[in-house]
């Protein structure tokens, strides 16, 4: 008898690492911005860099996840 393998699909957790880096970043630049808005304190530049950069990262992610190869 001839045995046959089959590939199962695998999951495709690629760019998972990413989006989740992505979603720290934007937490924590949420964070700092509500925090600074609420002490009365100047919203810095830095805090919304962090909005963009979290935001990009998550769009990267999902980018990646959705090219499968």
């Amino acid at each position: 008898m001839r045995e046959q393998y089959v590939e199962l699909p695998r999951d495709n957790n690629r760019g998972a690492i990413i989006r989740l880096f992505g979603v720290i970043l934007l937490i924590l630049g949420v964070l700092n911005t509500m925090l600074s808005w609420r002490g009365g304190f100047e919203v810095l530049p830095f805090h919304a860099a962090l909005i963009v950069t979290g935001l990009l990262l998550c769009l990267i992610g999902t980018i990646r996840r959705q090219n499968r190869s």
